[in-house]
């Protein structure tokens, strides 16, 4: 029996949002614009899952979520299941140690891993990281403070940061 992920797609002022929801906890958030591109985009990380609609408990899930995007400095209490690798998870834990208001390089985060030669490998883990905004890669900026790459785009990472005053 396969994996049952269920979703809903959500308006926030950031655009469309979706949220898939295992068993465990929040798999996946994204956005976008186009409801068939986000869906397809969940079907291809989670081939092998049966996706469907959100029942009672992931839509009050997804809704806690889109609650984060709106004010990212508040608390979240949401579940999550992060998958990805040791490293990925590392970089991770690390975002949710980062205090809303705040940024750092990726080479502070890379640092605060032990991985301080790991610069690119930690950008590259934030721009695969599944959960943004509650595991806050948006926080991370280019080593002169510069905003740089956001998988949701620049424009919706600065929205973010100047709604947690740090920007």
């Amino acid at each position: 029996m396969n994996e049952v992920i269920r979703y809903e797609i959500l308006d926030t002022s950031l655009g469309r949002l979706l949220v898939a929801v295992s068993a465990r906890g929040v798999c996946e958030a994204s956005f976008g614009d186009d409801d068939v591109a986000l869906l397809a985009a969940t079907v291809r990380r989670f081939p092998d899952a049966d996706l469907e609609l959100a029942d009672e408990r992931a839509h009050t899930i997804a809704l806690a979520f889109a609650a984060a995007v709106e004010d990212p400095a508040a608390p979240v209490d949401v579940p999550l299941e992060l998958r990805g690798t040791r490293f990925q998870l590392a970089v991770w834990e690390a975002l949710t140690e980062i205090p809303a208001g705040a940024t750092v390089s990726y080479g502070e985060l890379a640092r605060s891993i032990g991985r301080p030669t790991a610069v690119r490998a930690v950008a590259q883990a934030c721009g695969a990281n599944p959960v943004g905004v509650v595991v806050p890669c948006h926080r991370v900026v280019g080593a002169d403070g510069s905003l740089t790459g956001y998988a949701s785009g620049i424009d919706r990472k600065r929205v973010l940061l100047e709604r947690e005053g740090a920007l």
